[in-house]
């Protein structure tokens, strides 16, 4: 019964590996976003269909049932399976990735969502320089926030665009769906996350019946509070038997 643990933007399976160090199961898979450090698929549209469809291949060749974690757009594909009522699916748990009619993107999504800004935005912006130091910021010891760092290049770039821009309305897109999950579930949700409030935490939690535990912590949870995140899904996971 593995555990699969599905990253955000713009980071690799590098952010669970805290996380992971604490909670010392030994049947885990990480999974990396096509083009976010190797290469983008010939054809690969990179938009959030592209990566749904993609995740759901990859679970589907995993012996199951599963543990689906997420963060951040790993959070959003992962409520994205459960209202789809994937196979193989035990539980999920995940936080930080909003699907919410009230959402509001954030500036920088914003500004990635607007052709030619988002494309000067990332050239000046995001850089493996500027972020390292955001990583290190939010708890990566400074090797890994490195490694994570020189993941950034122009192929994940240009798939963080392309995911965005098909994500402008993606809260009214897939929201309504959200009533459709009916495996149990883990909303782990930092507090002081600059992109998205816990109100969002809150509401996901409230309409899906899953279980709320709040981190006090920025954005990036899996970093920041490893051994709270470890420790909240290891109860979760023994109270399914």
């Amino acid at each position: 019964m593995p555990a699969v643990f599905i990253h955000g933007v713009p980071d690799t399976p590098r952010v669970w590996d805290q996380l992971l160090a604490e909670l010392s199961r030994d049947d885990t898979v990480t999974l990396r976003l096509p083009g976010f450090g190797c290469p983008r698929p010939e054809g690969f549209a990179a938009t959030k269909e592209a990566y749904v469809e993609w995740l759901a291949a990859e679970i589907a060749g995993i012996d199951g049932p599963i543990d689906l974690v997420g963060h951040d757009w790993g959070c959003m594909l992962v409520l994205r399976l459960a209202s789809l009522q994937i196979p193989n699916l035990r539980s999920w748990a995940c936080g930080n990735g909003p699907i919410d009619r009230t959402y509001v993107w954030h500036d920088t999504a914003q500004m990635w969502q607007t052709e030619g800004v988002g494309e000067q935005v990332m050239e000046d912006f995001i850089t493996a320089e500027v972020m390292q130091m955001v990583f290190e910021a939010e708890g990566m010891a400074p090797e890994a926030a490195a490694a994570e760092a020189g993941d950034i290049d122009a192929t994940m770039k240009a798939c963080i665009l392309d995911l965005y821009r098909s994500a402008v309305h993606a809260g009214e897109e897939w929201a309504d769906d959200l009533d459709h999950i009916d495996t149990p579930g883990l909303v782990l949700w930092a507090d002081a996350d600059q992109y998205v409030g816990f109100e969002f935490g809150e509401r996901l939690a409230d309409r899906t019946g899953a279980h709320l535990v709040r981190l006090s912590c920025t954005h990036w949870w899996p970093t920041r509070e490893p051994r709270a995140a470890a420790d909240a899904l290891r109860k979760f996971w023994a109270a399914l038997g």
